[in-house]
Formats: structure tokens, C-alpha cells, sequence
């Protein structure tokens, strides 16, 4: 679907409604992970691809065997030869049954493998003695995984019997999923879906087609597997989905300079109520990433869209259609950024339950952000209405559209108006290059006066300087030295003073 976008200045992007629902017809929400389809025909083309593999090997381990029986039988006629040039003949032939023995082992195991649940598990066993690994089901549970145990303990003690069993079932299931970590991302998503088919067939034989019963039971087992699961069957190594995340992320980043109007987004955010539902969209598109359970975040997707469509029916004062929703969610993933995006949604197109994919509002809604994400890695010129040399210097950061580039040190700014005044956030943007170019005109007339001041200072400083050295030059300094002096020496009254007391001796 993603290749089918069309745009128009008048409607922006449109995807018919028919290009959502799987390729094959069914009538059920197409998934571009699952090239176009829907989880139901999925499966089935990939059980009948793997049937088709394991035929081509067993045809092929079948085909090695025989050759094998047949050279085992030159060899013996070869013996019973004279033995003239033995080494000259055997070594080729020796090579050739290594490789051809080597050939059939590998492809033996290769079948094995979809009918041995253990084989995978048993060279593992082999190589790791000595060691004591602890498996993921006698680990020391999180403070969530505690709880969602305790909470699927208490939901199927209401069920009594069954519950047992169902209890029963996801146990042993979780520990066989502990076993098989060498498994493909393709193969763990298998192996939870046949349990969820398989379960989902014997609830609907006891609750005797109570549909809504066994979708209530099944949603409780999967959050439970997928809460213990979650660490091990989330972004795997065995995958691309970290390098995914991170060139999609990268990819956001460089079309940070994408805006409502380019996207013909009908959102007008100077409104209160719009521009509080466009939050609330941002938030919940990031909280999916928080969430552990599949069903948990698609419900954060369907909240982001539920907020949308409130914030289109606000600024249109009409219902939202299917024109404005998607091109309002490009515009929200875009302002987000969400972390792990890919990831996130590979893991809810591997372990939801299919029914909530294929149906639904959750269905549609996350078949609608799957295009978004397509959309935004196609996004080109075209796209956009761009000329192609602007889009590659906007991608390129050399230039933005909203930031004409200027001779002078500051950025030219031109007042708001049109849909540019429509955004808040446009609107502050605006406001602060004003600011700043103010304060760049007065700074500039600060440092001018600094420079007059400076100047002032140095002037009076010599001015000063020169008034000193006329001073002296007019008036020089002379050091008088004094001369020495009774202490008395200046006193006219000597001569009253009487004489002074002479000490006297008294005969004893």
C-alpha cells in the first residue's frame, strides 16, 4: 500500500480504503510486514512455503543417500582391483565423499529441525557443560511480571476447571519458549501463534462458541505469556530490527523542518482543545514503546488515533475522514519520534492475537500507522510538492523553509501569517528570533559604548598624567634637611623656670 499514496495540493495524501485490507481478498486489515496481508493468509502462504522446503530437503537428503550408496559401492569394487595406483585414485574420491557426506548432514538437520522441538536445544546442552544457566522461568521476576502473574492466577480461578488447565498450558508453554532461544524471529512468532490457534480451539469447545468468553481468556494469556516473554522475543538478535529503529529514527530527524502545511494537515493547534489532543497523541505514540504486552500497545496506538480524530473534528467543526486521519498521523509520528519504532511494531505484527489485527478499530488503526511509517521512509520531493534541489538542501540541514538564509548574523524575520500562524509552536519560534535580534541590536550598541567608555578613560588617564608633570616642572620639589636642637631651644620662658631639683643626701 505504501507505494500507492497519492498527493494532491487540494487533498494531500490519500490512500484508498480498499488498499488497507489484505492483498488476497478476504476482506481483513493487509499488514505491509506480511507483504500485504492479512495475518490469516500470512500464515497459511508461509505453513505452505515451509511444507514446500521441507519437501525440496528431504527430496535432496534423499538424492545425497543415494549418491552416497553409490560411491560406498565404487569403492568396494575398486578393492577388489589390483591395487596399482590406490592413492592416486582414492584421494580425489575421498574429498569428494567428505563434501558430499558433509552436504547431506547439514541438510538432514535442516529437516530435523521442524520436527524435532529438542534438536535445537540438544548441541546447546552439549556445549555448555559445566555451566549452571538459570532459564528464564526460575528467574527472579520483575515487580510487573509478579503482578501479572498474581492477576492471571486470580482471573482463572474464576474459570475453575479450565482454568487449571489453561494455567497448565501456558506454563509448559513458557518453559518450552526457554529452551528455544536460538530460533528465528519468524519461527517464535510460529510457535506463539499455533498456541494461541490451539487454545483458542479448546476454549471454544468447553465455552461452547462463546466467542466473547474465550476472547476474554485469551487476552489474559496473552498478556501473561508476552509479560514473561517479553525480554527474550523483543527486538532478538537474530534480527535487523535495532538497525531498523535507529535508520528510521535518523530518517524523522532529518525531516524535523516538515509542517502542517506540507502535509495538508487540517489542524489548527492556536486552538486550546486541538492543540491539547495533539499532545496527548504525541504522549500515547511514545508510551507504546513503555508497554510489554501487544494488546498494550496497540491500545496506545488507538488512544493516539481516538485523540487525532478529536482534534480534526475540532478544527473542521465536522467528523474526521479517512483523507485527514492519515496524513494528521504522519504529521504526529513525525513530532514524536517514537523510540523503537520498527521494533514495536514487529513485535505486535509476531505475537498479537491475529483477531485484533485483522479486525477492529485496533486492526485499522494499526494498519494505518504501518503506512505512516512506510510513507515517511518513501517520503521524497514529490511527496511534498517540493522542487528536488530544495528538498535535498532542507534533508541536508544547508536550509529550512522556515529559516530563509540571510547576509546579516541574524536570521530575517518576516512576520507570521497563514498556516505558519496557525502553530503555537510557529508562533513562539517567531517570537524568539524577534527577541534575539532585538538583543543583538542592543548588545551591539553596548559594546560601543564599552569602546567610547575604554577610550574616555585612557584620554583622562593622560590628561592627568600631563597636568602632574607641569606641576612639578613648575613648582620642583626641594628636601630640607632640619637642624639639630635642644629640646627647650624655642621656649622665651626659660628663664622663669626654676632651677632644677639637685638630689640630696641625708646623713642616716
Amino acid at each position: 500500500p505504501a507505494s500507492s499514496y497519492k498527493f494532491s495540493p487540494r487533498r494531500g495524501i490519500h490512500v484508498d480504503q480498499s488498499e488497507l485490507h489484505c492483498n488476497k481478498g478476504c476482506g481483513y486489515y493487509g499488514n505491509a510486514a506480511w507483504q500485504g496481508l492479512c495475518s490469516k493468509c500470512w500464515r497459511e502462504e508461509y505453513q505452505r512455503a515451509r511444507q514446500k522446503q521441507i519437501q525440496e530437503d528431504w527430496a535432496l537428503a534423499e538424492k545425497l543417500q543415494r549418491e552416497e550408496e553409490v560411491a560406498y559401492a565404487s569403492i568396494q569394487g575398486a578393492q577388489s582391483q589390483p591395487q596399482a595406483q590406490p592413492q592416486a585414485s582414492l584421494a580425489p574420491f575421498s574429498k569428494f565423499e567428505e563434501k558430499k557426506t558433509n552436504e547431506k548432514t547439514r541438510k538432514v538437520t535442516t529437516v530435523k529441525k521442524f520436527f524435532s522441538p529438542s534438536s535445537r536445544t540438544a548441541p546447546k546442552k552439549e556445549n555448555q557443560e559445566g555451566k549452571t544457566p538459570s532459564p528464564s522461568i526460575s528467574r527472579q521476576s520483575s515487580i510487573e511480571t509478579d503482578r501479572v502473574s498474581r492477576d492471571f492466577v486470580d482471573f482463572l480461578k474464576t474459570l475453575h476447571k479450565p482454568g487449571r488447565e489453561v494455567h497448565k498450558q501456558s506454563r509448559a508453554f513458557i518453559e518450552i519458549m526457554a529452551n528455544k532461544k536460538d530460533l528465528s524471529a519468524d519461527e517464535l512468532s510460529e510457535c506463539v501463534q499455533d498456541f494461541y490457534q490451539n487454545l483458542s480451539d479448546r476454549l471454544m469447545t468447553h465455552f461452547k462458541g462463546s466467542s466473547e468468553r474465550v476472547e476474554r481468556v485469551m487476552d489474559e494469556v496473552e498478556k501473561y505469556i508476552m509479560t514473561r516473554l517479553y525480554k527474550s522475543v523483543f527486538c532478538p538478535e537474530t534480527t535487523d530490527d535495532e538497525e531498523k529503529d535507529l535508520a528510521t529514527q535518523n530518517r524523522i530527524r532529518a525531516l524535523h523542518w516538515v509542517d502542517i502545511q506540507m502535509l495538508c494537515v487540517p489542524v489548527d493547534e492556536e486552538i486550546p482543545e486541538v492543540s491539547d489532543n495533539v499532545v496527548k497523541a504525541i504522549t500515547d505514540v511514545i508510551e507504546m514503546d513503555s508497554k510489554r504486552v501487544p494488546r498494550d500497545k496497540l491500545a496506545c496506538i488507538t488512544r493516539c488515533s481516538k485523540h487525532i480524530f478529536s482534534a480534526i473534528k475540532i478544527t473542521k467543526s465536522e467528523p474526521a475522514s479517512a483523507d485527514d486521519f492519515l496524513p494528521t498521523l504522519i504529521y504526529i509520528v513525525l513530532k514524536a519520534n517514537p523510540p523503537r519504532l520498527q521494533s514495536n511494531i514487529q513485535y505486535i505484527t509476531r505475537f498479537c492475537n491475529p483477531s485484533r489485527l485483522m479486525t477492529g478499530e485496533d486492526g485499522y488503526y494499526f494498519t494505518n500507522l504501518c503506512c505512516a511509517v512506510a510513507f515517511i521512509e518513501k517520503l521524497d520531493a514529490q511527496s511534498l510538492n517540493l522542487d528536488p534541489e530544495d528538498f535535498e538542501r532542507y534533508m541536508s540541514g544547508q536550509a529550512s523553509p522556515r529559516r530563509p538564509e540571510a547576509d546579516s548574523g541574524w536570521p530575517q524575520v518576516d512576520p507570521p501569517s497563514g498556516s505558519a500562524a496557525s502553530s503555537p509552536a510557529l508562533s513562539q519560534v517567531y517570537q524568539n528570533l524577534d527577541l534575539l535580534s532585538g538583543l543583538g541590536s542592543r548588545q551591539d550598541r553596548v559594546l560601543e559604548g564599552v569602546q567610547s567608555l575604554q577610550r574616555d578613560l585612557i584620554t583622562w588617564q593622560e590628561s592627568v598624567e600631563r597636568e602632574v608633570q607641569e606641576i612639578l616642572e613648575k613648582y620642583p620639589l626641594e628636601i630640607r634637611l632640619p637642624t639639630p636642637s635642644a629640646i627647650d631651644s624655642d621656649n622665651v620662658e626659660n628663664d622663669r623656670l626654676p632651677p632644677p631639683l639637685t638630689p640630696q643626701v641625708f646623713a642616716g
